[in-house]
């Protein structure tokens, strides 16, 4: 067998953000995570590699506000770290953050299987791991809620609209998974004390030989209002309510 990698993502939480009287989005107090979705990925990659017998690594592309992100992520039970550091980051789109991930995959020994999250919990684009894929010419399997060890491949269980499909890959190869492939444990004081100790290898953006000049860009942040309609059922029975609620809806279309 060979290293697992988990490519995850530093995001800004969401808890910090503030909506301003005109929509506008205030970043100011935003404090920075690992996307909630890639916590996941890095779990998984985690629990697979150690029923190989093999070696777990870590993978993010960011501007320097990511370093911080090293010792969160090698907490989590990643045996390496590996940090593209570029500005670029800042503004880069999937095509672009797929590529310099891919670059760097490329310069890890011995890679198998690479792991990341179905979509970030800021974007939730759902591009980086066909990209990756796409890059490194490996097949790639997304939507996965289940994963178990097959041989020389992996058999997969993907969650579609309206139906689950298995599937067996061969390896190398790229796979999206989940939120409920697995619950990621919350890293005790023991094992964040020792990421401290556990190898980082920094990649400077602008050796990759990359262009990172985005196809797509944000232009503007807007905060979402939701306009309800505040309808109130207070007549009547409870049975009547729940009559006039399930109509409302059918209305609606939502039943």
């Amino acid at each position: 067998m060979s290293k697992v990698v988990a490519c995850y993502k530093w995001v800004a939480d969401e808890a910090d953000l503030r909506i301003d009287a005109d929509l506008s989005v205030d970043f100011s107090r935003v404090k920075g995570k690992i996307s909630d979705y890639d916590k996941n990925a890095i779990a998984e990659a985690v629990n697979i590699a150690t029923a190989w017998g093999e070696k777990a690594v870590g993978l993010t592309f960011g501007t320097a506000k990511a370093k911080q992100s090293v010792k969160d992520a090698l907490s989590r039970g990643l045996e390496e770290g590996y940090w593209i550091n570029a500005d670029e980051a800042a503004d880069a789109d999937g095509a672009a953050v797929a590529k310099a991930l891919a670059a760097v995959i490329q310069r890890i020994d011995d890679v198998g299987l690479v792991v990341c999250a179905e979509g970030a919990s800021d974007t939730f684009a759902r591009q980086v791991p066909s990209r990756i894929g796409a890059v490194l010419d490996w097949p790639v399997v997304t939507s996965v809620m289940k994963i178990e060890i097959a041989g020389n491949g992996l058999m997969t269980v993907r969650r579609l609209d309206d139906c689950m499909q298995t599937v067996k890959v061969q390896l190398p190869a790229v796979i999206a998974v989940l939120p409920e492939i697995n619950t990621p444990p919350i890293p005790g004081l023991k094992a964040v004390m020792a990421a401290a100790k556990k190898p980082v290898h920094e990649f400077k953006g602008g050796d990759l030989g990359i262009n990172f000049t985005p196809k797509t860009k944000a232009v503007e942040f807007k905060g979402y209002v939701m306009a309800r309609k505040n309808v109130i059922f207070k007549e009547g029975e409870a049975a009547d309510k729940v009559r006039e609620l399930a109509a409302a809806l059918r209305k609606e279309g939502v039943l």
